[in-house]
C-alpha cells in the first residue's frame, strides 16, 4: 500500500506547503476517552498492547472521534526490552516497572538478545490491520523509545526525578554504558524498521527523559547512539525526533538527527525553530494542561503558537507532552478545529 504522500501531515514533516497546519496528538487514545477507558475495564495494559485487534481498534479512536491529521500506533516503548528478560510490569497507577534492573556490567551479561520480528509481532500485526483500516485517510505514526530513555527505565528500575543511578553508570563505568546503549540501538533501529515494513509511514523517537543531562553529557554518552539510531531507520521515512526538557539541548538533538524536532512546552516555538534551523520541521507545542482552559484561552494559545511558526512549511501542531487523563474530551476536539481554523492558508 502506498503512503498518502499529498496528506498535510507527510507534507509538512518534508516541509512542504500545506494547506493548513496538520495537528496530532501524544496519547491521543488515552485514559480521557471514555471508549478507552471502557476497553481498559477488559483489558490490562500489557494485554490491551499485546491484543492486535484491540490495540488497532484503540489507534482508531481518536481519528473519528477528533479529526486529528495523523493516527499513531497504541504500543509501549518498553515492549521491545520486555524479551530482554528485565522483569517489566505495569502496574495499575504506577506505570512501568523493572524488576530486574540493570546497575552494571554484571547485569548486562544476563540480558536476553532481542529480535523484534520475534518480541513484537502483536504491535507490526495491529500496524497492517490500522492501515487497512484507515486506507488512506490519514498517514500512521509508529514510534519507539530512544536508547538513552530506554536505558534509564532499565536502569532506574521505572521513572525517577533524579536519575542518579543512570549518571552513575554513565560516568563509572562508560565501556558498560556504551555496551548497553549499543545494543539498545539494534533493538531500537528493528522495532522501527519493523514498524515501516507493516506500513508506519513515519515515525517518532522518543526521548522522554533526556532533558534530565547536561549539554556535555548528552554530546558524549548519548548523542552518538541517538544519531546511529536515527540513521539505522529506513531511508525516505521521516523521523520526528522528541524530548521533554530539551531547551538546552535543541542544538545537539538537530545534530543527532531527525527530519522533524519535537518541543515539549517549556520553550519558545519560533525560537526554538531558529535554533535548530529551517531545513528541519518542528512539532508542538501546546501545554498540556491549557487543555483544561476554557476555549477561548485554548484559542488564544494556539493563535500564539501559530504566529510563532510564522506560517513557515514543516509546521506540525502537537502538543509538549501527552493528553492529560482529566482533559475533556470536547475541549480536545475544539482544539484539533481550532488549529485547522486558524491556520488555514
Amino acid at each position: 500500500m502506498k503512503p498518502a504522500l499529498s496528506s498535510p501531515f507527510l507534507r509538512a514533516c518534508r516541509r512542504e506547503p500545506t494547506d493548513y497546519t496538520p495537528v496530532w496528538l501524544m496519547r491521543q487514545a488515552g485514559r480521557y476517552m471514555p471508549e478507552y477507558r471502557a476497553i481498559r475495564e477488559r483489558l490490562g495494559f500489557l494485554e490491551l498492547c499485546k491484543n492486535p485487534e484491540a490495540a488497532a481498534e484503540v489507534t482508531l479512536l481518536p481519528v473519528e472521534r477528533l479529526g486529528v491529521d495523523a493516527a499513531i500506533i497504541f504500543a509501549d516503548i518498553l515492549l521491545p526490552v520486555e524479551a530482554m528478560g528485565v522483569g517489566l510490569e505495569f502496574s495499575r497507577g504506577e506505570g512501568p516497572v523493572i524488576r530486574r534492573p540493570v546497575r552494571g556490567a554484571a547485569d548486562l551479561e544476563r540480558l536476553a538478545d532481542v529480535d523484534p520480528r520475534e518480541a513484537t509481532p502483536f504491535v507490526f500485526e495491529a500496524i497492517r490491520k490500522v492501515r487497512a483500516a484507515l486506507k488512506e485517510r490519514v498517514p500512521l505514526v509508529g514510534f519507539a523509545g530512544a536508547p538513552f530513555t530506554l536505558a534509564s527505565y532499565l536502569i532506574e528500575g521505572g521513572p525517577s526525578r533524579e536519575y542518579l543511578d543512570t549518571k552513575r553508570l554513565m560516568h563509572d563505568d562508560p565501556a558498560a554504558w556504551r555496551l548497553l546503549m549499543e545494543r539498545l540501538v539494534g533493538v531500537t533501529v528493528g522495532y522501527l524498521n519493523g514498524q515501516i515494513a507493516a506500513g508506519a509511514q513515519t515515525v517518532q523517537l522518543f526521548d522522554s527523559w533526556v532533558g534530565i543531562l547536561s549539554p556535555d553529557d548528552y554530546r558524549e554518552f548519548v548523542l552518538p547512539h541517538t544519531r546511529a539510531t536515527v540513521n539505522g531507520i529506513t531511508a525516505g521515512v521521516p523521523v520526528i525526533h522528541f524530548g521533554t526538557g530539551t531547551a538546552g539541548l535543541l542544538e545537539l538533538m538537530r545534530v543527532a538527527g531527525g527530519d522533524v524536532i519535537g518541543l515539549d512546552w517549556r520553550v519558545d516555538l519560533g525560537e526554538a525553530w531558529r535554533r535548530v534551523g529551517y531545513d528541519v520541521g518542528i512539532q508542538g507545542n501546546l501545554d498540556p494542561a491549557l487543555l483544561l482552559a476554557k476555549p477561548a484561552e485554548i484559542r488564544r494559545e494556539v493563535e500564539a503558537i501559530l504566529r510563532r511558526a510564522g506560517g513557515r512549511p514543516g509546521h506540525i501542531f502537537n502538543l509538549g507532552h501527552g493528553v492529560l487523563p482529566e482533559t475533556p474530551v470536547d475541549h480536545v476536539i475544539a482544539f484539533v478545529e481550532m488549529v485547522h481554523e486558524l491556520s488555514a492558508r
